[in-house]
């Protein structure tokens, strides 16, 4: 690995509000590098966009899953019973595949040397 240079793990956050159909929008990006033990979120939810895919989707409880990833990722109480976990295990729980309305995508992984700025980067690439 270059010097410098931290490799890091990230998955985006979608919204499939009606799962049985499998359409999704991006809504936010999870990064955690482990040498610096960083863990973020970044999210953003298209109200226009999901309703365009399920005009009876559940806007605010999106915007509560939405929430809750943010918290587990910022760790201390609000994290609830993650609170006391790694932020890599933070992360594995987060990424962990499910069948629910707020899903992540596939864990993929690259090299920076600013977590928040690569953050950043996926997040305006790929949700905005």
């Amino acid at each position: 690995m270059s010097e410098g240079l931290h490799d890091y793990e990230y998955a985006v956050i979608r919204a499939v509000p009606r799962v049985e159909r499998g359409e999704c929008i991006n809504i936010g990006v999870l990064l955690y590098c482990r040498q610096n033990a960083h863990l973020e979120a970044r999210t953003h939810l298209d109200q226009a966009r999901l309703l365009a895919l399920d005009p009876v989707a559940d806007v605010a409880g999106v915007r509560r899953a939405l929430s809750g990833i943010e918290a587990v990722c910022a760790g201390g109480p609000a994290a609830g019973p993650a609170a006391g976990d790694s932020p890599g295990q933070r992360f594995r729980w987060l990424t962990a595949p499910r069948s629910a309305v707020v899903q992540p995508g596939p864990v993929h992984t690259g090299l920076t040397a600013d977590p928040e700025a690569e953050l950043r980067r996926l997040f305006e690439q790929l949700v905005l």
